[in-house]
């Protein structure tokens, strides 16, 4: 008989967790017919079945692990759905006289006993106080629920990150006056061209691409006693999604134009809410753009996301009072973080690539000379 086996599920992923099935013993699927839904540390997947049949047995329960290669459920390919049993109706309980309701039954049933009477403070000897403490809730109940796959992978990586790189973050402030003025300017005629509106994000993957091509260490990663400098740029876009925050990769985003990272992004925002990423969109990346302004994060420190050695954070756009001119102004400034691998990149290059970032981005037709 055919089986529906765990399929390969990508580079480095070999087990996977049966999140629900579609289809029960007995139920007929057609060839292609999605049977049941997976899940892994990176996304979901449906499997279907192979060929037209009737599911004779399911080897795995839902919230079961499998790898690579097990069997799922067995098809019968000349197989037919059982009938169902019929149901057998409830024997009526016995209550009052040939079988009726009576009155006295329904009083006996509501009154207190003196098992679970509550009896009254005076009874009880309680003595009443001036103020009377809250009692506490009936419903103190906890519920504890198995981590997903994909949180248990970011909880591992997350601690990895800690444990293996010698992590330290540095800061700065941008003035994004030029940025918010050049989209205010443009953002009609950008979106009626190329159908996509002009966010700042594309701004920071440009800046960050010519901030590594001047400090190439922070395109790089260690691997074992060598470092591995990468000479091509797939920048990282984390995206927070239903299940956990994911990082689709823009494969060599130094070739991209602001329409396409534009694109890209939003492409990714879209999949991640539908959970149609695949393995491929999030495998590799050189560099990492995170950015809790989005949710209103004004200040963090991003976490490595490895083998990658930098990780850059955005947040919050937010009107503060600056010097200018010797005068004071009200700009629209945002705070940047670098996290970075101190076993690699030292302060120095971490903070010069950092103003770099700034440099360019309060300068933004300066890109347009890098790109």
């Amino acid at each position: 008989m055919p089986h529906i086996v765990v399929p390969q599920l990508g580079e480095s992923v070999v087990e996977a967790r049966v999140a629900r099935w579609l289809k029960k013993e007995g139920d007929r699927v057609e060839t292609g017919e999605p049977v049941v839904e997976l899940e892994t540390e990176k996304i979901d997947l449906e499997v279907g079945a192979d060929q037209t049949g009737v599911i004779s047995s399911i080897k795995h329960r839902e919230g079961d692990d499998v790898k690579v290669g097990e069997v799922l459920a067995v098809i019968d390919a000349a197989g037919a759905p059982a009938p169902a049993p019929e149901p057998k109706a409830p024997p009526a309980p016995e209550a009052g006289t040939g079988g009726r309701v009576t009155k006295q039954d329904v009083q006996s049933a509501i009154a207190p006993t003196g098992e679970n009477r509550i009896a009254p403070a005076a009874e009880r000897g309680v003595a009443p106080t001036r103020e009377q403490r809250i009692a506490p809730s009936a419903d103190r109940r906890e519920d504890r629920v198995r981590m997903s796959k994909r949180r248990q992978t970011i909880a591992r990586r997350l601690v990895e990150a800690q444990r293996t790189a010698a992590m330290l973050t540095t800061f700065n402030e941008v003035d994004m006056s030029a940025i918010v003025g050049l989209r205010e300017r443009h953002k009609e005629a950008f979106k009626k061209e190329h159908g996509v509106g002009l966010g700042i994000a594309s701004f920071f993957v440009k800046a960050s691409i010519a901030a590594l091509q001047a400090f190439p260490q922070l395109n790089a990663e260690i691997q074992g006693d060598e470092i591995v400098y990468k000479r091509y740029y797939d920048i990282g876009i984390a995206v927070g999604a239903e299940g956990g925050l994911v990082v689709p990769v823009l494969r060599d985003a130094d070739r991209m134009s602001f329409a396409g990272i534009e694109l890209g992004i939003r492409d990714f925002a879209a999949r991640a809410a539908d959970g149609s990423l695949t393995l491929e969109d999030l495998t590799g990346g050189t560099f990492t753009i995170t950015n809790g302004g989005v949710f209103g994060s004004l200040l963090s420190t991003p976490i490595l996301n490895p083998p990658q050695v930098g990780i850059l954070g955005l947040h919050k756009i937010q009107d503060r009072v600056v010097p200018a001119g010797g005068q004071p102004a009200i700009r629209p400034m945002m705070y940047v973080a670098l996290t970075y691998d101190h076993r690699l990149v030292d302060g120095r290059e971490a903070v010069q690539f950092l103003a770099a970032i700034e440099e360019l981005v309060e300068d933004p037709a300066s890109l347009l000379l890098v790109s």
